[in-house]
């Protein structure tokens, strides 16, 4: 018969021959899938007319075999189960072709002379480590069709258990395919002895030894008592979704790195003020209470010393100024005095927030420059800082050249005793002479005059080095000046203007609340309620700038300088 040579593919283990060997031929009129095997079950049926083909491949060296494969009658095959309910195959059945070792570095799986059986039995069902008792060595067939009740009567032992649930067979048969051992250095997987369910679809069984005629009902030593107890017919074994066991090698330290989150209660409670603390707050502020009167009493006490008094009539509190001063307040001078309010509100709102804001929700970015990218709310301190340096070069122009700069700049070393005095009376609650229409007393000079010309230029120097303005290649300005000093110095300056603003606001309403309004913004020497109702309006426009300082309202002003984005 003509023969051709079978097309050579990958080699079968690494390093080797392609596989097949190079003098295998196939027979003339095989197709190319002759070159491996094929078991073709004609149906489910286990019937006299069921038929199995068989094609097999030649081995190396052996003579190529006729394009029609012997016929095996399903029948004879059945007929072949002997008690033991082992398929015995036939005696002039080929040989299989033999594929990967299982093992690394072993031989060529299925063993030499491994043959194919004559009929379709059970698939093979692994038990799961949990409930796998060590069961007998015999294998059943389970004929598929209208013919697999009468099969299965014949071949299996009567059971009580469910269709699918692996059980042990009475009669001998043979064993399952062990493989990898399913724990480090241990035994392979299934144990020795396993046989597959009776009731499952019909496949092509499992290739494996003759199995011994007697069968093995003991468990494997490495089971349980409870696994071995599942073994028995009629017996439910455990759900096969069970985890497999496990040895835990890793334990929680003593620093873990989550903590578990606290409960709602707890945390409703800790926000919750206690009447612990309720108490510690009365105590402070019993504590203040008494410590500011012992300094009333004790700077009462004092001024009312001879010496003392001498001291009050030599420095009363203030001074004549050496350059003559027009009386009064001129209309920009409040209308600076608004502005300087308003924005000064909303600086040190941004600044703080600045100081708590650890993600910020959107960014500008400037349109010359890509990298200078900042968030919102740095751009929104920064803007406000710019406008409030306008608003303060404006003043000290105006201050300067209407020379009502005398009222707020010491002209005389006989400021700094009149300040002692001055402040002396405020303590001992006995008011000293307020004109401040005319001149400003010597402790309120000095306050104003820190204020515009100190405090305020060290706070737009300390911010400017901290900003994005700031030269990043000057290299040697920056080492002069180290941003660390500029942090160090900024945020104290903001608090002395907190300090400022909340000791001026005190004396406006302890030292005649009405005049001193008007005189701030109404421009009026008299005692009536215009300057109150001014302040009132301004405190609206104030509040609403504090409310209206957020991203949806700042996001728009800011598209126009530069680009808004999010993260």
């Amino acid at each position: 018969m003509a023969t051709r040579m079978l097309r050579r593919g990958l080699p079968r283990v690494p390093g080797g021959e392609p596989w097949p060997p190079a003098d295998v031929a196939g027979a003339a009129g095989e197709s190319e899938a002759s070159s491996a095997e094929l078991v073709e079950a004609s149906g489910p049926s286990a019937g006299a007319g069921a038929e199995v083909h068989e094609r097999p491949v030649s081995q190396a060296g052996s003579a190529p075999q006729a394009d029609s494969a012997p016929l095996v009658d399903a029948g004879a095959a059945e007929s072949s189960v002997g008690s033991t309910g082992a398929v015995s195959a036939p005696a002039a059945a080929p040989a299989l072709r033999r594929g990967l070792p299982r093992v690394p570095g072993g031989e060529p799986w299925p063993p030499l002379g491994a043959a194919v059986t004559g009929a379709a039995v059970a698939p093979l069902q692994v038990p799961t480590p949990e409930h796998a008792p060590a069961q007998t060595q015999a294998q059943a067939q389970a004929p598929t069709g209208p013919q697999a009740a009468a099969a299965a009567a014949t071949t299996a032992p009567p059971t009580d258990a469910q269709p699918g649930v692996p059980v042990a067979v009475a009669d001998g048969g043979a064993s399952v395919r062990r493989g990898l051992p399913r724990t480090p250095g241990g035994e392979p997987w299934p144990p020795a002895g396993t046989v597959p369910t009776i009731a499952a679809p019909a496949v092509v069984t499992d290739l494996a030894a003759p199995a011994p005629a007697e069968p093995t009902q003991a468990p494997a030593p490495a089971q349980t008592a409870a696994q071995a107890a599942a073994q028995a017919p009629g017996t439910a074994l455990a759900d096969v979704s069970a985890p497999l066991p496990w040895t835990r090698t890793v334990w929680n330290g003593t620093a873990p790195r989550r903590l578990p989150a606290p409960a709602a209660s707890d945390t409703a409670s800790a926000r919750r003020p206690t009447w612990t603390q309720g108490i510690a707050v009365l105590l402070g502020a019993a504590a203040l209470g008494i410590v500011a009167g012992a300094a009333v009493a004790f700077v009462r006490t004092l001024l009312s010393l001879p010496a003392m008094q001498d001291f009050l009539v030599a420095f009363p509190g203030e001074y004549e100024p050496a350059i003559a001063v027009e009386p009064g307040f001129a209309p920009w001078v409040n209308w600076a005095h608004f502005f300087n309010v308003f924005l000064m509100v909303l600086i040190i709102r941004s600044g703080l927030r600045i100081r708590s804001e650890k993600r910020p929700t959107a960014f500008w970015t400037p349109r010359n420059n890509p990298k200078g990218k900042v968030s919102l709310t740095i751009w929104f301190h920064q803007a406000l800082d710019v406008l409030w340096l306008v608003n303060g070069v404006i003043f000290v122009v105006l201050l300067v050249t209407t020379g009502h700069w005398a009222r707020i700049v010491p002209t005389s070393w006989e400021v700094f005793p009149n300040a002692l005095s001055a402040g002396l009376q405020y303590v001992s609650f006995d008011w000293p002479h307020e004109n401040g229409w005319n001149n400003y007393n010597s402790l309120q000079q000095l306050a104003y005059f820190t204020t515009v010309f100190l405090a305020a230029p060290l706070a737009a120097v300390t911010g400017f080095r901290m900003s994005g303005m700031w030269p990043k290649k000057a290299e040697r300005l920056s080492k002069a000046y180290p941003i660390e000093w500029a942090r160090a110095v900024h945020f104290p300056v903001m608090l002395y203007f907190v300090a400022f603003i909340v000791v001026h606001v005190a004396l406006v309403m302890l030292t005649g609340f009405l005049r001193n309004l008007n005189h701030m913004y109404a421009s009026q020497d008299a005692v009536t309620w215009t300057g109150f109702w001014v302040f009132v309006a301004s405190l609206v426009v104030i509040a609403g700038g504090w409310a209206a300082a957020r991203p949806l309202v700042i996001a728009p002003i800011a598209k126009v300088f530069g680009t808004v984005s999010g993260r």
